[in-house]
Parts: structure tokens; C-alpha cells; sequence
């Protein structure tokens, strides 16, 4: 409840409303919105931990109301453990009273106190289903927790790489600049009130915060007893763009709604040469499609392909952002971008309709990406490593040359004969993108990414789905300059890929992933083929006996990563067998699923001669599969006759 200044008899205090200050158009700097902060005076005193709103009323003068910080009473959750990429559970987990809240809290308490007092804090996501409502309640625990500003993006809505730029690069019309973010976002996971939401905090790098730091929000959550709010904080607007000012017991207080897609494009624009993106996509020879699968990326989708670059508005599948993904699974793949493989030629359906020449889809909060040909599927081990082999002579922000480049260890072996070629520092580090953002933040890497549909650069510390697409449209425009008039033929996706292929061989890749395995059969599985190491000529006869075609095993080990950066050790990583001709097996846990165990088996066939590397990928892996199941036990162990999904 708001409680209004009662014994100031003056006609100016109303029923106190928000005060909202509308964003100047001026753009003198990323960000483009300047700001005007208002400062208040307080009537009279005010009592304890009183705090005052300044809001525009409809009419008359400005209104001022008393909110309370209050402090809850609460005991702790189990399971509160983020990992990589978060917290993450269903919906209706989160919406038990006080889940959330000692969440929030609980990472508060593991900030430093600079970095919570007085700070600048991003509050957004990828709009999944009750993100508005997280929204409101991690900015009144914001509130309490005595920050100066939360900056939240238009309608909740902020992609996951969206968020990392603007921690990174927006500036306040008073000089503040973020220290962090609440990202709510479950990735590339369902959304709706059945199904998943999920919560991470990203650090004044604009990366996700580091196991020191996710270490001790667990064990916050542990111990947490009470948590403060500002329960009669009156909801913020946020479907309207304007800065609602309010004061508190520590000072002024503001919400900043905003539009991130302005800041975002205006990053991409000190990146890619719009001109010659533009210049491609206007050509009558080319045609584009791009499916936001009805993520976030949605809300950058027009802006930046229609209205920038001036792609036509068909060429946008399911670009609306929805709360429950419009009942589909935004996970960028085969499989589950369904629409857009079928508009590219790749589906089980035959059409006389031509396909585009590029086809892009996007995840949930848009950090993941899956790039397509006309009938044509660029892995995203291939797709990092072309960037990488093109990105000095296609794209201007790499024009005076990469730092080095850096992949995670299960993703294929393609980027390491391109870092081998062109005299690359290369990196192989453990999944998460954490470990890329330590060798970004020490001047070490320019591109990185993963085997699953992520791919990035130091532009930020997240990987970037949007920017994969413009980094393929920017080799495109470079490798076809002098072929979009006349009768020249255009050099395709499929053209790029297959030349990739003939000078730096061909990785032959696919991952089977065994979910909801008992839990206790997988760590068996995973201590059997750590204890065969300790033999590879055993190893070796048992492969024979397998398959005699297959090359025999010169190395095999448990992954361990030392970080060139600041020395810390991160071990079982990850179980790897490397075969002489430079194919790999490699068998990991995933802590991504919500029940049992994931475990995940990674097969990679490295064939350098150009002859045989149009082969289908399925036929030239079937040997290697053969001896991974068998060697393994992977039926013997956890029942399966099959894999749950293969990719």
C-alpha cells in the first residue's frame, strides 16, 4: 500500500501515479537514449525506511507516496544450485512464495557490496512465460536492496547477447554504467506456465558470473532466512519506453524502460558493413529467410533485417516474441525448426518452390543459431571455422587480424587446422562460455564457439546468434561483390562450405545424447571408459575386433583445463579417445537435464582428402559409431537401444 503525505495540505498531491520521463531521440552516444533524472525534496521528514515515489499524475502537479522496505521471513529451497547456464526449473516451481525471492536475494549477498549499493542493475529477458512478473519483483527487491537503477528492456524483452551489450557498452545520460544483470531466460527450452524458466546473473564483464560467484550464491540459498522488498512499489509500465523516478531511503531510485534492438544494432553497425550486407540482400539473386522460432530475437528480426538492411518482411518466420514460444520448442535445429528446413529445401516434403539461398534460425534469447543453404546444413563446427578461415577479409571489426580463436572441447576439430593454417592461437576449453570470456577479456581471442548451435566473438561475453547471421550474410557479400549483376552465378552457402572442405579437410560430426538415464548406470558407464585408459593396446584389440577399419587410439584421457588466464584448474571435463588420423570419440555428463542424467557422445571422422569429403555424413561415422556404443556398453549400461535425439 502506498501511503500519501497526508499533513501537506496542498492541492498538488493526488493519487500518486509514476512519473515518467520520455527518452529523448537524440542519439549521442550508445546508448541512444539520454535521460533526464529528476531530484526531489521531501515535504517533511519521513519516517524509518520510508521511501518516496515521484510520479506524473494525469493532471496537476507531481504526487508523492510512501513505500516501505520490508524484510520477509523465509527458509530455504533445495536445489537452488545454478549451473552454467543458470537456474532453471519449471514455471511452477519459480511461482512458490519466496522461490524466486531468496533466489535473488541469495545472489545479492553474493555480490560485493559496490556492486549492489548505488549500482546500475539490467532486469530483463527472453519473454518467456511469468518473466513481467520477475521483472516487477527482482526490481522491488532491487529497490530494498538499496540499488540506484534498474534498466529493463521494452516489454521484458532483452536478448541474452543484447543484455551482454548493454552491461558492456550503454552509458547513462549521468555517466552510470551497469554492474550486472538478472537474465531470465531457460534458453532454448519450452516455454509457458507448464513448462521452463530460468534466472542467471551476468557480471559488470558482461559474462556469466564465475563459479566463485555461483559457488556462493548456492550456498546462500542454503542458509537464507529472510529477503527484502519493496512489496508497495508500485508495478513499473515497462510496455512503454520512459525512465520512472522514485525516492528512497538511500536516494533516488529509477526504472529505465528502454529498447535494446537501438543499442544492439547500433553495436553490429561498428562491426559488419551494412552497405555491403544491404547490397546483397536488395539483389533479385539472393533470398533470405530467418525464423526467430517466436523468441526474442524477434524483436531485433525487423529492425535489423527489413528496416536496416532492407531484406523483404516475408523473409521473417515467427518473429513475434511469445510468451510460450507459440506452442513450439525454440531450439534452432533440424529437428525443431521445422518451418524454416521445410522453406530451405531440407524437409521429408517435396516442393516445386525454390528455395532461398540463406536460411538463419534462432533460439529462445537468441544467443544460439543454426545457419542453412539452399538444401543445405552447415554444422556449427564448420560454421565457427569458416567465420574464423573468412573473417579477416569479410568483415571490417576483424580487419586487422584475430587474436586467436577458441572452440569447447566436444565441439569438432575444424577450427584447429584453420588456427594451425593461418598461425592462429587456438584454444580448446571445458563447455560454458565463461571460459572463452576470460581468454576475451585477456586479449587472447577474437572467435569462438560450440558444437551446440553457439557461436561469438569479444564484441561480447555471450554467444551471439545475430551475429553468426551477419558474419555469414558479411563472407557472403565479400565472396560475391562482382557476381549480383549480370549473368555470373552466385557463390553459395553450400559453394563457401565445400571449399572450406577441399583446403582444410572435412570433420565428419554428429553427437547422440542419451537422456534421462539413471543416474547411477551413467557414472558406471563414464568410470568404465575412464579405467580402459589405463591400456590403449587393450583398448586398440578391442576396437579391432569392432571394426578393423577403424584407426587405431594414440591417446585417450579424462579432459582437464588449466585456464592461461588465471590458473584455475577444472577437471572431468569429459572422457576423450584420439585416434592417429585425427578423429575423436568424446563422452560427457550433461547437467542440463531436470531428471536422471544426459549422457552425451560426441563422433568425429577427420578426412583430409578432398575426394571423400562429399561423402553423407551418416555413412562415413557409421564405423566410429559402431566402436563408440560397443566400446562403451552404452545398451549393456543404460538400456537403450537408441539414442533420444541425434544431431
Amino acid at each position: 500500500m502506498i501511503h500519501l503525505l497526508r499533513s501537506v495540505p496542498s492541492p498538488a498531491i493526488i493519487s500518486p501515479r509514476p512519473r515518467r520521463h520520455r527518452h529523448h531521440t537524440t542519439t549521442p552516444s550508445l546508448p541512444s537514449h539520454s535521460r533526464s533524472l529528476l531530484h526531489h525534496r521531501l515535504l517533511r521528514a519521513t519516517p524509518p525506511l520510508a521511501s518516496l515515489v515521484d510520479r506524473q499524475p494525469n493532471a496537476g502537479g507531481p504526487a508523492m507516496g510512501l513505500f516501505t522496505v520490508t524484510k520477509k521471513a523465509t527458509t530455504p529451497f533445495e536445489g537452488q544450485k545454478p549451473g552454467t547456464s543458470g537456474l532453471r526449473k519449471k514455471v511452477t516451481v519459480f511461482q512458490q512464495p519466496h522461490y524466486l525471492q531468496n533466489f535473488v536475494q541469495s545472489t545479492f549477498n553474493a555480490l560485493p557490496a559496490e556492486e549492489v549499493k548505488g549500482a546500475t542493475i539490467v532486469v530483463s529477458g527472453d519473454g518467456r512465460y511469468f518473466s513481467k512478473d520477475a521483472v516487477q519483483i527482482i526490481t522491488k527487491m532491487a529497490a530494498a536492496n538499496g540499488a540506484r537503477r534498474v534498466w529493463v528492456g521494452l516489454n521484458s524483452l532483452m536478448s541474452t547477447p543484447a543484455v551482454s551489450a548493454v552491461i558492456r557498452e550503454r552509458v547513462g545520460a549521468d555517466g552510470s554504467k551497469a554492474t550486472g544483470a538478472f537474465i531470465l531466460t531457460a534458453s532454448h527450452n519450452p516455454g509457458g506456465p507448464t513448462e521452463d524458466f530460468g534466472i542467471k546473473y551476468n557480471m559488470g564483464n558482461g559474462g556469466p558470473a564465475p563459479e566463485s560467484v555461483t559457488d556462493k550464491i548456492f550456498s546462500n540459498t542454503t542458509t537464507i532466512s529472510e529477503y527484502l522488498i519493496a512489496e508497495d512499489l508500485p508495478d513499473v509500465d515497462i510496455s512503454v519506453v520512459g525512465v520512472t523516478s522514485f525516492s528512497g531511503p538511500e536516494g533516488p531510485f529509477d526504472v529505465d524502460v528502454f529498447d535494446s534492438s537501438v543499442d544492439y544494432i547500433k553495436l553490429m553497425k561498428t562491426i559488419f558493413d551494412f552497405e555491403a550486407i544491404k547490397k546483397l540482400l536488395s539483389s533479385p539473386k539472393f533470398t533470405f529467410c530467418y525464423d526467430a522460432l517466436h523468441g526474442v530475437a524477434g524483436a531485433y528480426a525487423k529492425h535489423i533485417f527489413v528496416e536496416e538492411l532492407g531484406a523483404d518482411e516475408s523473409a521473417l518466420l515467427n518473429c513475434v516474441p511469445k510468451e510460450d514460444f507459440g506452442g513450439g520448442h525454440p531450439d534452432p535445429n533440424l529437428t525443431y525448426a521445422k518451418e524454416l528446413v521445410e522453406r530451405m529445401g531440407l524437409g521429408k516434403s517435396s516442393s516445386n518452390v525454390e528455395p532461398p539461398e540463406f536460411g538463419a534460425a534462432a533460439d529462445g534469447d537468441a544467443d544460439r543459431n543454426m545457419i542453412l543453404g539452399k538444401r543445405f546444413f552447415v554444422t556449427p563446427s564448420d560454421s565457427v571455422a569458416i567465420i574464423a578461415a573468412n573473417a579477416v577479409q569479410s568483415i571490417p571489426y576483424f580487419a586487422s587480424g584475430l587474436k586467436g580463436v577458441a572452440r569447447s572441447m566436444p565441439t569438432s576439430a575444424a577450427l584447429d587446422v584453420v588456427a594451425k593454417n593461418l598461425n592462429l592461437k587456438f584454444f580448446e576449453v571445458p563447455t560454458g562460455w565463461k571460459f572463452f570470456g576470460n581468454l576475451m577479456d585477456a586479449g587472447m581471442c577474437s572467435i569462438c564457439g560450440e558444437e551446440s548451435f553457439g557461436t561469438g566473438s569479444d564484441h561480447i561475453r555471450e554467444k551471439d546468434g545475430i551475429w553468426a547471421v551477419l558474419a555469414w550474410l558479411s563472407i557472403l557479400a565479400f565472396k560475391n561483390k562482382d557476381n549480383l549483376e549480370g549473368d555470373n552465378k552466385l557463390v553459395s552457402v553450400e559453394d563457401i562450405v565445400r571449399q572450406h572442405w577441399a583446403t582444410y579437410g572435412r570433420h565428419y560430426y554428429t553427437r547422440y545424447d542419451y537422456e534421462n538415464v539413471d543416474a547411477g548406470a551413467a557414472k558406471e558407464l563414464m568410470a568404465n571408459l575412464v579405467s580402459m585408459q589405463s591400456s590403449l593396446s587393450d583398448v586398440n584389440k578391442l576396437i579391432k575386433d569392432i571394426r578393423s577399419d577403424v584407426s587405431e587410439v594414440v591417446a585417450a584421457d579424462e579432459f582437464e583445463y588449466k585456464d592461461p588466464v588465471d590458473g584455475s584448474v577444472s577437471k572431468h571435463q569429459g572422457i576423450r579417445y584420439l585416434f592417429g588420423d585425427g578423429s575423436r570419440l568424446v563422452f560427457r555428463l550433461s547437467g542440463t537435464g531436470s531428471v536422471g542424467a544426459t549422457i552425451r557422445v560426441y563422433i568425429e571422422q577427420y578426412e583430409k582428402d578432398s575426394s571423400k569429403t562429399g561423402r553423407d555424413s551418416q555413412d562415413a561415422l557409421a564405423p566410429l559409431v559402431d566402436v563408440a556404443l560397443k566400446l562403451s556398453k552404452m545398451q549393456e549400461y543404460t538400456g537403450r537401444s537408441a539414442p533420444t535425439v541425434i544431431t
